[in-house]
Parts: C-alpha cells; sequence; structure tokens
C-alpha cells in the first residue's frame, strides 16, 4: 500500500483550510469525511479579522466575503416591548497594519464550500463516506481503517472530526473540561416569513428564555438560537421548532416555513489533554470544544489548520527536523486554553465582542520558535502577528507575505538574500516572516539568523 504524506480525517473548515495549505505545498493529501457530503448548517457563521487575513493568504477572502455580509445590528424585545438595539460588536478601528476589523457573516456551509472549491482548484482531494472506525500507528506511518472496509496508510494523520473525535479516541487522548451553561440550546436553520433581515431579532420571555433569529448574510435563511430551560428536552422536528419560535417570538407557528437544519447541544468547554500522539495531531473541535458565544471556535480551527501546515510541509520536504512538529501543540493548545476562557467569558457576559475576540492581538512571544534578539525591542516583536503595511518602496506586506514561504524583511541583502525594507512602523531591525504570518526571528543584524533558519526549515527564506 502506498503512503500518503498526510491523511486529514475530517472536511469542516479544519480539514479543509489544512488541506488547501498542504496542497499549494505539494504535500500528496487527502481529506476523507465520515458524511456523503459536507455539513449543511449554520453552526459556525463567524469570520473573525484575523481569519480573514488567513483567508486572503489563501486565496479565499474575496469568495469568502461574496458568500456573506456584515452582521446587522441586533433589536432585543421583551414580552413583545423594544429593549435594546445596537450592533453586536462594539467597534474596532481599522489601519494599515489591521485592515480588516469586522468580523464578517457567513453561514459554515456557505464556508465550506467556498474552501472546498479553492482545495479542488489546487488538486487535493475529499473523499466521502469514509467513516474511521480504528487505526494504528508505527515508526514509519499510521494505517487508518474506515467503516467500509477500507484502509489507508499515511505518514502522518490529523484529526479535524469534531468534538466526538474517532481518532482522538483511537489514539487514547482525552479532554479535560467543564459545563458552561446547564441549559440546553437550539440551533436551526429556518425560513421564516413576517422578520425583516435588517436586524438581529432577540425574543426574551418573562421566564428569562427566548429565541434569536438572526437572517443569514447571503442565504435566504434564518438561523434560530434557543436557550431552554434546565431540563428540557428539545424537539427538532419542525413541528417542535414552529413552537419554539412561536412561544416567544410574534409570529404564527405556519410563519415558520421550512427547517433546514437543527442541532441541540449544552454548551462546555474541554480541551484536549495533548495535541500531538506520535504521528497523529489533533486539531479544531477534536482538541478543543467551546461555547459558540464570541464566535471564537471556527475562527481557533482554522488558525490550527494554518499553523500545522508549513510545519508539516517543512518536515515532509526534508527542510526541517521532525521535532518542529512538537511546536505546533507548544503553541497552540496555549492559545486554546485562552480561547476557552474567552468564549466562556462572553457567554457568561463578562467579556464584551469587539477588541477582544477579533484574535489580531494573538502571538507567540514564549513560544520556542520565537527569538528576540535586538537589544532594545520595537513596537513589533518577535512572536507577533506580522502587521500589513507599506515600506518605503511602496510595497504591501500582506502582498509580500502571500504564498507558502518565510519572508525575509530587511533593509539590505542577507548572504545573497535579497529580502524587503519593512515598513516605518515595524520599528528597527530585521524581520524573519514566518509562513503563517508571524514574526519568528528579530534582530538588530543578521546573527543568528543562519542558525534559526536551518532549525525551522526557512533556508530557501525571501
Amino acid at each position: 500500500m502506498d503512503a500518503l504524506d498526510v491523511l486529514v480525517v475530517g472536511a469542516g473548515p479544519t480539514g479543509l483550510t489544512l488541506g488547501i495549505d498542504l496542497a499549494r505545498r505539494g504535500v500528496d493529501a487527502l481529506v476523507v469525511e465520515a458524511g456523503e457530503r459536507l455539513f449543511p448548517g449554520s453552526r459556525g457563521k463567524g469570520i473573525q479579522p484575523r481569519t480573514q487575513e488567513v483567508f486572503d493568504d489563501l486565496g479565499v477572502r474575496e469568495a469568502i466575503r461574496a458568500a456573506g455580509g456584515l452582521y446587522p445590528p441586533r433589536l432585543v424585545r421583551k414580552d413583545g416591548e423594544p429593549q435594546e438595539a445596537g450592533p453586536m460588536f462594539d467597534t474596532v478601528a481599522a489601519d494599515e497594519g489591521a485592515p480588516y476589523t469586522e468580523p464578517l457573516m457567513v453561514a459554515q456551509w456557505r464556508t465550506q464550500e467556498v474552501l472546498y472549491a479553492r482545495l479542488r482548484e489546487l488538486g487535493g482531494r475529499v473523499a466521502f463516506g469514509r467513516a474511521v472506525v480504528d487505526l494504528e500507528q508505527d515508526a514509519e506511518g499510521v494505517t487508518v481503517r474506515f467503516a467500509d472496509g477500507t484502509t489507508a496508510r499515511a505518514r502522518y494523520v490529523v484529526a479535524a472530526d469534531g468534538g466526538r473525535s474517532a481518532v482522538r479516541r483511537a489514539v487514547g487522548v482525552g479532554m479535560t473540561g467543564e459545563s458552561v451553561d446547564p441549559s440546553p440550546y437550539v440551533v436551526a436553520d429556518l425560513r421564516v416569513r413576517g422578520l425583516d433581515r435588517d436586524h438581529w431579532h432577540v425574543f426574551m420571555g418573562g421566564d428569562g428564555h427566548g429565541v434569536a433569529l438572526c437572517p443569514l448574510a447571503g442565504t435566504e435563511d434564518f438561523q434560530l438560537a434557543a436557550k431552554l430551560p434546565e431540563g428540557t428536552e428539545a424537539d427538532l422536528s419542525l413541528a417542535g421548532v414552529r413552537q419554539l419560535v412561536s412561544a416567544y417570538a410574534p409570529l404564527a407557528a405556519s410563519d415558520v416555513t421550512e427547517l433546514r437544519w437543527a442541532s441541540d447541544f449544552r454548551p462546555r468547554a474541554a480541551l484536549a489533554d495533548r495535541f500531538r500522539a506520535g504521528r497523529v495531531l489533533l486539531a479544531g473541535d477534536a482538541a478543543h470544544v467551546h461555547s459558540p458565544a464570541g464566535g471564537q471556535g471556527l475562527n481557533t480551527s482554522v488558525q490550527d489548520a494554518y499553523n500545522l501546515g508549513w510545519k508539516l510541509g517543512a518536515v515532509l520536504g526534508g527542510t526541517a527536523p521532525e521535532g518542529l512538529l512538537d511546536t505546533y501543540e507548544e503553541e497552540r493548545r496555549a492559545n486554546a486554553a485562552a480561547m476557552l476562557d474567552l468564549s466562556t467569558g462572553v457567554h457568561r457576559g463578562e467579556v464584551r465582542r469587539g477588541e477582544a475576540t477579533v484574535q489580531l492581538g494573538l502571538g507567540y512571544r514564549e513560544s520556542s520558535l520565537t527569538e528576540e534578539t535586538r537589544r532594545i525591542p520595537g513596537p513589533v516583536r518577535a512572536g507577533d502577528r506580522a502587521p500589513d503595511g507599506r515600506n518605503a518602496a511602496g510595497v504591501r506586506m500582506f502582498d509580500a507575505f502571500r504564498g507558502p514561504h518565510w519572508t525575509l524583511l530587511t533593509p539590505e541583502p542577507v548572504d545573497g538574500v535579497p529580502g524587503l525594507p519593512a515598513p516605518e512602523s515595524y520599528g528597527p531591525g530585521l524581520f524573519l516572516v514566518r509562513p503563517d504570518g508571524y514574526v519568528g526571528w528579530a534582530g538588530d543584524t543578521a546573527e543568528g539568523l543562519r542558525a534559526y533558519a536551518a532549525r525551522t526549515g526557512a533556508l530557501d527564506a525571501g
């Protein structure tokens, strides 16, 4: 049996993002999905600004924007009386370094369609109807068994198969967590008449419960989100959803004309004990589950894939030692833990949506992959997200970063590598920007740069 380089289990946003990144690096990868088609629901609909930057690099941001739109203002009514109206998010000012600061609303099924089309465009593959039932790994790779009796062999396997990950269970990695809210929640995609599409409508009853109906940008649907009284059993049938909506909203049951998808859940926050078990790596909901409040989960998952893709490419391409993959857990598990705390805080009303949730401030200053050697660091430090901006020659940084490469920012060539001058906003020094848009190394001179490049697979930087 010929071995793939990477088998990605799960064709959600995490798996498709990783598939795209691996495909553009020439890695022999296959994405497998237990279902017979892509996930059909809206679930994770918020695309945060940092994820928009990732999608810019992967060549899908414009398609993602076209598939959705901006969030409408929220209008809250209690017992039929208007209580509150205003934006869902605090305003975050855009500037040259951060051109995208408004979250986009894109139904998850539309995000997946865009990512799937891009993966196919790059020659990537998804095999549907391939549910994982078991796997075995050895020193050379992993053999995966599917429910249909087939097998696959890969040098590495990435579990991107959701919170109930079969791969995570197969390798014996546990999850540690807690309940965020004992109440059951319902989320569904509906067709509704009698509501305008200019607001995110929230209808609260005197019992402290209610329903929210949000017009899904780029579709004709509304997304229903409802918190039910503790101990209630959710009825996900059309009749049950109609009864739920008409109990709180000034709508007749018949105004819910179609139920397109529905699910129920109890919010919890849990983190995988490890993100790596030998040749198996965990990403997305397989590694962390969370409250949907604040729109962090899908975005953190996409960034897991973005962090892992270049590292797999470097190791498989022979430009970096295998130990580089250990830094995936080091960097992403800490970020996921912080995301869980943030999502729980938003859910409980302790944290506002805005500056804290756009994810532009996340970084890796404490990572073993980060080297800050300047005597006096400037405003952009090693480990920080590399901001956008234009240098003195008018070159835009996001244009220079776009693609699966490292970028050397230097006023003059280093060892024959030309590089580009950094914008003044970066401060003085030389900067080596990782393929995932973070500054890996910064120095006053090029001393130590070559050694850093050798251990990270950046020998082709520039």
